[in-house]
């Protein structure tokens, strides 16, 4: 039970961790020749990575049967939210100055950045439905199909950080492959409860 209780804690101090050293870096100036390429960088990935791990909470919770993980994934999900939305400001501020005219031209013209900013558009509504309010008002099945948006979030995910690099794909590439065993886990749930659920249907 200390255990449990300590959890969430644990999982929300560790997850302060990336932007502590990017706090830190940036206090002591040791965040290379672009600070600013770094931050952006540094905060995509780890938005990427956040989208990940929240969709991995599921299957891995059935896989070791450690329920109280479940507690911890809307936490996970809302830090996606958050370093996400640093990572936006990041390219707004401190890239592009608020220039909003060079910011459209830019998502339209750069498929990356369009890639990007689609998957930060599906994160809102999956950041303001998370709450315990929003989801009993939405009701359990209607919020459930909202927020299989993830899936695609962390989809536009990868191909923005797919298309942003030009040389060595391998990082992307095992983000995606993630993904695909994720999604994988996600449909073999899936046709193991229609079958579960014909069986009594069968014997009724």
């Amino acid at each position: 039970m200390r255990g449990a209780r300590l959890i969430k804690p644990l999982v929300f101090a560790a997850s302060l961790g990336p932007l502590a050293y990017l706090s830190l870096g940036a206090w002591q100036r040791s965040l290379g020749a672009n600070p600013i390429e770094t931050i952006t960088r540094s905060t995509g990935v780890w938005t990427l990575r956040f989208m990940l791990i929240t969709l991995s909470v599921t299957p891995v919770r059935r896989l070791v049967g450690w329920n109280e993980l479940i507690r911890v994934r809307r936490m996970l999900g809302l830090f996606a939210f958050f370093y996400g939305s640093l990572h936006l400001l990041t390219y707004v501020w401190l890239d592009q100055f608020f220039d909003w005219a060079a910011i459209v031209k830019d998502v339209a013209k750069r498929p990356f950045i369009t890639a990007g900013f689609s998957a930060y558009v599906l994160l809102v509504p999956l950041a303001i439905t998370s709450t315990a309010g929003m989801i009993r008002r939405l009701g359990g099945r209607r919020w459930r199909l909202l927020h299989r948006l993830a899936y695609a979030t962390a989809a536009l995910g990868v191909v923005h950080y797919w298309w942003l690099v030009k040389a060595d794909i391998r990082p992307p590439r095992n983000y995606a492959i993630v993904l695909g065993v994720l999604l994988f886990a996600r449909g073999w749930a899936f046709m193991k409860g229609r079958q579960s659920a014909r069986v009594p249907a069968r014997r009724a």
